[in-house]
């Protein structure tokens, strides 16, 4: 059984990689003065950043977790979804209201991606 942990701390890693699966912690916005899309885009970057590293890309989604501190904003972290993820291959999605760790944020995405055949 191959487990890999990359950028742990006492608490979480950030990824971790088991058996040609990828995982990622929940990923959040580092300016939380941006508006709904504005943080979604910021942490679909910082999603395709940890993908990368561990050696996959948004290609290979496979589930995705999505909480947002208001509905009333949800098509706009849509839109920002909707532009970012690869066409055609959409990962399975659930999308929920809730109040998060910081009342700044408005988004928080979790991701599971496969890593490529080799």
């Amino acid at each position: 059984m191959s487990l890999t942990h990359y950028d742990s701390n006492a608490r979480m890693s950030q990824i971790a990689i088991h058996n040609g699966t990828v995982y990622l912690a929940g990923q959040v916005p580092t300016d939380a003065s941006a508006d709904m899309r504005g943080q979604t885009e910021q942490v679909l970057a910082r999603i395709d950043e940890l993908l990368g590293r561990a050696g996959t890309s948004k290609e290979h989604l496979v589930s995705a977790q999505i909480w947002v501190n208001d509905m009333a904003e949800f098509a706009d972290m849509n839109a920002a979804w909707d532009a970012w993820v690869t066409p055609g291959r959409p990962p399975v999605r659930a999308a929920v209201e809730a109040k998060l760790a910081k009342p700044e944020w408005k988004v928080e995405i979790m991701i599971v991606a496969a890593l490529p055949e080799e």
